[in-house]
């Protein structure tokens, strides 16, 4: 996948991402020793920070986004269906994608 396919199919799961609701009933959740509002909004940001900077991150912001990715490897297998994991890996699908697309560290 190309830098600029990855950044429109990224941004377009993003615009789709947000607006889903956060999964009912998990404010204050913890699965996996993570806390999953702070898994998902940090994960977001980070995301979010990558579409806008044209598909790079600085070396700091890829590794929040690779720590996030990690954290999200280990939350989802022990998922329930009540914590909407659907929800959980489209948040990991555009983690991966963001990882996975060829990046530049400006600083």
């Amino acid at each position: 996948m190309s830098k600029e396919t990855a950044l429109q199919a990224v941004a377009r799961l993003y615009q789709e991402f947000m607006g889903l609701p956060f999964p009912p009933g998990l404010a204050g959740a913890d699965r996996a020793g993570f806390d999953l509002v702070m898994l998902d909004s940090d994960t977001a940001a980070w995301v979010s920070i990558w579409i806008k900077n044209g598909g790079e991150l600085e070396a700091r912001g890829r590794s929040g986004l690779l720590r996030c990715l990690a954290r999200l490897d280990r939350v989802i297998p022990v998922l329930s269906e009540a914590d909407d994991p659907e929800y959980w890996h489209r948040l990991h699908e555009m983690a991966r994608l963001v990882a996975d697309s060829p990046q530049i560290a400006t600083k």
